[in-house]
């Protein structure tokens, strides 16, 4: 898989997920985060996602896209939302483990780890 091709098909990815899932997405905004991915207010029902994200595998967007959704659920990372993850994604952990390595490479670029 690639990247995403525009801002508009993400999201459309992201308002695929959340009907899925039945979660209530009333705004999904992009922009720079210097320490996230993303963020959701479930009482506003705010998902913002980090720009990067846009230049990710489209597999490793969407275990952005269900983790941030599953906080809706279940919020915190506990047997819940690990079941739920691996209901949805399957092995999510090979994902988060891509993620994160992503993450450090960004840090490191960024100087916020030592090189």
């Amino acid at each position: 898989m690639s990247g995403w091709q525009s801002k508009e098909e993400f999201k459309a990815r992201v308002r695929e997920w959340a009907q899925k899932l039945d979660v209530n997405v009333q705004v999904i905004s992009m922009r720079v985060m210097k320490n996230k991915w993303a963020s959701y207010t479930k009482n506003s029902g705010l998902l913002i996602f980090n720009l990067e994200v846009l230049d990710m595998d489209k597999a490793v967007g969407d275990y952005v896209i269900v983790h941030e959704l599953m906080h809706s659920i279940a919020p915190n990372h506990g047997k819940l939302w690990k079941s739920l993850m691996r209901a949805h994604l399957g092995d999510y952990e090979k994902l988060e483990a891509e993620l994160g390595k992503r993450g450090a490479q960004e840090a490191q670029r960024h100087s916020l780890l030592p090189s």
